[in-house]
């Protein structure tokens, strides 16, 4: 898994039939950034993923991608290669709080 913070939607009116009603989003995977691990850095790029849980612009949540995106309830059979599994509360690195998601 991976973290990744929501930065965008995408809308598809035509797409394989197995993916209708299934929400889009843009996420960056977030690094620790090396030079202060108490802080997160975006990654290059940029992934379109299924939305499992309701998140929303700007949270941080669990990313899971390949065949293990498709281990989320409901989308076994669905030509998924990336689907957000967790919303984050917290993330401490090194005895450091670096994340706290608003509503904590």
């Amino acid at each position: 898994m991976y973290l990744a913070k929501v930065i965008g939607s995408v809308v598809s009116t035509k797409k394989d039939d197995s993916m209708r009603g299934r929400k889009l989003l843009m996420v960056r995977p977030m690094l620790i950034d090396p030079d202060n691990p108490s802080q997160f850095k975006p990654g290059a790029n940029t992934i379109v993923a299924v939305d499992t849980l309701g998140a929303g612009e700007g949270e941080l949540v669990m990313l899971a991608q390949g065949s293990s995106a498709r281990q989320a309830d409901g989308l076994k059979s669905l030509p998924v290669d990336a689907a957000i599994v967790g919303l984050v509360d917290t993330v401490n690195v090194l005895g450091k709080q670096t994340y706290v998601a608003k509503d904590s």
